[in-house]
């Protein structure tokens, strides 16, 4: 016969404090958890169908056990219901509707009753523990934490943080360090994800916050705002960048960032395992931060493209593989911080490009204008590259180029216009020619050229394209860095959309689709207007 387990009262509530102090959650939980595997226990000894309820008081540990019934007319249930007769004894005057408590006597835990109510009490508690880590740690994503390198398991480092453990992923490590159990670690909080095991506190050495907040700890005039820093790019273990500004004229962000004698950079440096750092004067302007973020190459010339987000930098001949850095690094670095795709081009291969096209132009307006080669080039070095510029620029403008008047601009635009009317018959034909039905052509945006590619890429009808996704019409082909990294991982080659090279954007992308897709819910409406004709 198994002996009765129990506790007295006060080593019940001793162990209530003792669990919730060591597991650092509120008193009230664990008496839950208690209460909880009481009625357990009390179901398996009284029935599992009854409604048993269970009150353990947090300060005396006097234990109630009891169970509910409903008073009602016919019993259905004999186990939670009872009738009016049976309700008067247990409580006079009770009515139908009236739920009763009916007293019940302790009981003694056996060895099954005792295990299985520790194991309630377990869970319940662990569960209060994960939800407390969580809450803990929830918003502190960014923080820099400290912690005490408790493991390592395939390349990943588990870290003590005291109340909870987090993980730093062998991605988020910088490469080369060397980690060993029981050393003391600073880590950035990346994230902290909710799963059914418990929080997930991800960790990172590698991330550009990382440093900036290093940098905040080591620099009061960022800590306290006076100091800003705008941008921050990292190849881990090996060089960063940080652009900086100070809001105040009167402090100068790169001294104050370097301290005395390097003394706060240095300290940066130490904690991310001997990284060079490149501290930078941030501006608004562009061309001037991407002329500081190539330091330390010096830049002769900064070209622009808005419409392809790209910049083209030009370097005299002997700075390129400085610009460039050892396997790419610098002008990589610099991208990242910039967060723009960089070309860099020496001075010789800039000349070579700016001659190319300047004869690619002028043979341009040459043959479509039918000018001799002197006026073709005059209108080059102008800045004129495309026969719709010179048609539908301002009259002014164009008879104001030196040596101009006003009827050559009118005979220039003319013939401008005409080539371009030209052009349009000509793909007009050959988009016909392949197939496309003119009711693409009706469509906003799209031009005949724009037809004729559709055309060869197989789109030929309004459901053809109406098929498209808007990506698949006008996403831009991944630009692919000028000089890249020959170790760096080869990525899939993005196509880009059908119509990518004529600059559509998405929204106008969106609307030729839906256009296109029109007559789909024409035929709905038309349907569904027959089906109501048919039924009356």
């Amino acid at each position: 016969m198994a002996t009765g387990v129990t506790a007295n009262r006060a080593e019940l509530i001793a162990i209530a404090n003792s669990v919730a102090s060591e597991k650092m959650i509120d008193k009230a939980i664990v008496i839950e958890a208690m209460e909880d595997a009481i009625q357990r226990a009390a179901r398996t000894r009284y029935g599992q169908e009854m409604d048993i309820r269970a009150k353990l008081d947090p300060n005396n540990g006097d234990l109630r056990l009891w169970r509910v019934v409903e008073v009602v007319e016919q019993v259905d249930d004999i186990y939670k219901q009872v009738d009016v007769k049976g309700a008067q004894k247990l409580k006079e005057g009770a009515v139908v509707g009236d739920f009763l408590v009916d007293p019940l006597p302790p009981i003694e835990f056996g060895r099954i009753q005792a295990q299985a109510a520790k194991q309630t009490i377990f869970q319940k508690v662990r569960d209060a523990e994960r939800e407390r880590q969580y809450e803990e740690f929830k918003d502190r994503a960014g923080e820099i934490i400290t912690g005490v390198v408790k493991r390592v398991e395939f390349g990943h480092v588990v870290v003590d943080l005291g109340r909870a453990e987090g993980v730093i992923r062998r991605d988020a490590q910088i490469p080369r360090e060397v980690v060993r159990v029981n050393d003391r670690i600073r880590s950035l909080i990346l994230k902290v994800v909710r799963e059914n095991r418990g929080p997930q506190i991800f960790l990172s050495r590698a991330h550009p916050d990382f440093m900036k907040k290093l940098f905040a700890q080591e620099v009061p005039e960022i800590y306290d705002g006076i100091i800003e820093i705008k941008a921050a790019a990292r190849d881990p273990g090996s060089r960063a960048k940080i652009g900086v500004i100070s809001h105040d004229s009167s402090i100068d962000p790169v001294g104050a960032c370097v301290g005395m004698k390097g003394s706060r950079v240095q300290a940066v440096v130490q904690e991310m395992q001997g990284e060079k750092i490149d501290i930078i004067p941030w501006s608004p302007d562009t061309a001037t931060f991407v002329v500081n973020a190539l330091q330390p190459a010096n830049v002769s010339r900064v070209l622009i493209d808005e419409e392809e987000d790209r910049i083209e930098v030009v370097v005299p001949d002997d700075q390129l593989s400085l610009a460039i850095g050892r396997r790419g690094q610098n002008v990589r670095l610099a991208s990242q911080l910039t967060a723009k795709a960089i070309d860099i081009l020496t001075e010789t291969d800039a000349s070579e490009k700016r001659q190319q096209e300047f004869v690619r132009n002028s043979e341009l307006f040459q043959n479509e204008l039918d000018v001799d080669e002197t006026l073709a080039q005059l209108l080059v070095a102008e800045g004129f590259s495309e026969l719709e510029e010179v048609a539908y620029v301002e009259l002014d403008e164009l008879a104001g180029i030196e040596g101009f008047d006003e009827d050559l601009a009118q005979e220039l635009q003319s013939r401008a216009q005409e080539a371009l009317e030209r052009r349009e018959a000509a793909a007009r034909e050959e988009r016909r020619a392949l197939g496309v039905e003119d009711a693409l052509a009706d469509l906003p945006y799209l031009t005949e050229a724009m037809l004729v590619t559709l055309g060869k890429a197989g789109i030929r009808t309004l459901d053809d394209l109406a098929d498209l996704a808007t990506d698949e019409l006008v996403e831009k082909r991944r630009a692919e860095p000028r000089r890249r990294n020959e170790d760096a991982p080869k990525r899939p080659e993005n196509k880009g959309g059908v119509l990518a090279e004529y600059g559509l954007s998405e929204e106008q992308g969106n609307e030729i689709i839906m256009a296109a897709r029109a007559h789909w819910f024409e035929d709905e409406d038309v349907g569904a207007q027959a089906s109501e004709e048919s039924e009356a």
